[in-house]
């Protein structure tokens, strides 16, 4: 498989005895040189020895060396840099596009890492690489969990900075549809995206001192103000809708798109919308405030919020319930300083070249709690525990970008499950 075979040939998995190129070259591995997962040679920038002459250059890896042909390399220039061709099955010689003859090594993959390979694929459990987790040195969990988590931010990064460009560059705007969106917790993620990028903020803006003018907005274009009956609150939550859907030329989302199936009443999307005018109310610039903060305190008063008035009695519309105020939990509150909050403090700290900024993101992370959901348990169940926040976030990470995707290959995890002789 040629995917063992450049796995083998990045981490300098050779036999032990002296190196030759099928022509009889004695060859020296100084660099494997740097993955290349585009268009050209498999690896760049590798060193190597050639009976004591230094080359630098490329190198290219195939099963066998007629794949070089028929993948028309000979005719391309791209792979004129090639300085080492690899395969297991040496069955014809290779040529630069000028006629030049390419050295090359045969080189196995070793059966063991073939078999090990093949456990991680095929087991069923969850990790496959879980009789190994628990033996880990508490070195090499600290460092891949540091990457990991890095990894998280950049990929988040990556993400609002995509968001940005749908919001004209304005932070404010992709910071209220990220935040909404994490307001959904999971089930209603999309709804609520989806959602706020048809709220007309410029518009809200105007009516950013009156609360019930920012439910009706909210409400009616979250397709719940559709019916055309209900009690006095909601009558006249109606009846302003009406009035500024028709002053701003509004158009509600289909109400289909919401999801209450199994969630609990504070969850419900009535509940949390609430609870998001009434952020939207008292926090003007709520993105730059929260950009400012020093401690995980100020913020966390900062997002407690609550609602107006009515949704202390009820969860839906026009049904009445035991008087119970509708703020965010605790737990609630850190979920959204986690994903949304400390993303868009690295974020900005990258966009502004502000370091101080992103070591801010990597604090508040180390002095939250570690998160409790069915990710971190699992790996718990394995040995390996998240101590606080940055580790549960590296261990979603973990999950989601390496054990979800079977790219073991690619895991640090994996390679110490991989080089295990039997």
């Amino acid at each position: 498989m040629e995917q063992l075979l450049h796995y083998v040939w990045k981490h300098k998995i050779f036999p032990l005895k002296e190196l030759l190129t099928t022509d009889g070259q004695h060859l020296e591995i100084i660099d494997p040189g740097l993955p290349n997962r585009n268009a050209g040679p498999d690896f760049f920038n590798a060193k190597i020895k050639l009976d004591g002459v230094l080359w630098v250059g490329n190198v290219e890896i195939h099963t066998s060396s007629t794949d070089w042909v028929k993948h028309k390399h000979h005719q391309d220039k791209a792979y004129d840099s090639v300085i080492l061709h690899i395969a297991t099955h040496i069955d014809a010689d290779v040529y630069r596009s000028n006629g030049q003859k390419i050295p090359q090594l045969s080189l196995e993959c070793p059966i063991y890492i073939k078999e090990n390979y093949q456990e991680l694929l095929a087991t069923d459990s969850y990790p496959p690489c879980y009789r190994i987790v628990s033996s880990l040195s508490p070195f090499m969990v600290h460092s891949w969990m540091s990457a990991l988590q890095t990894e998280r931010f950049e990929q988040k990064t990556k993400q609002i900075t995509e968001r940005l460009m749908l919001c004209n560059q304005n932070w404010e705007d992709a910071f209220f549809i990220t935040l909404a969106r994490n307001f959904g917790f999971g089930i209603n993620g999309d709804a609520f995206e989806t959602w706020a990028k048809q709220i007309p903020l410029r518009a809200v803006d105007k009516h950013r001192d009156n609360l019930f003018q920012i439910e009706a907005i909210f409400f009616g274009q979250a397709g719940l103000l559709a019916n055309n009956h209900g009690d006095e609150y909601y009558t006249k939550l109606k009846k302003e809708y009406d009035y500024l859907a028709y002053k701003f030329d509004l158009s509600p989302m289909d109400i289909q798109r919401w999801r209450f199936l199994r969630l609990r009443p504070n969850n419900f999307p009535h509940v949390r919308i609430a609870q998001l005018a009434c952020l939207y109310h008292r926090s003007y610039g709520l993105f730059s405030q929260l950009m400012e903060k020093e401690s995980l305190k100020e913020i966390r008063n900062l997002l407690k919020g609550g609602t107006s008035l009515y949704w202390l009695n009820h969860y839906l519309f026009n049904e009445v319930s035991p008087a119970r105020p509708k703020t965010l939990s605790d737990s609630s509150i850190d979920l959204l300083i986690i994903n949304t909050v400390i993303s868009f403090l690295y974020a900005y700290g990258v966009h502004k070249g502000n370091e101080q900024l992103c070591n801010r993101a990597g604090r508040f992370l180390e002095e939250l709690k570690a998160e409790n959901n069915y990710i971190t348990r699992m790996w718990t169940e394995c040995g390996l525990k998240a101590e606080h926040a940055g580790d549960s976030q590296a261990l979603i990470q973990l999950k989601k970008e390496y054990c979800d995707l079977k790219k073991c290959l690619y895991c640090r995890i994996g390679y110490i499950y991989l080089t295990q002789s039997k």
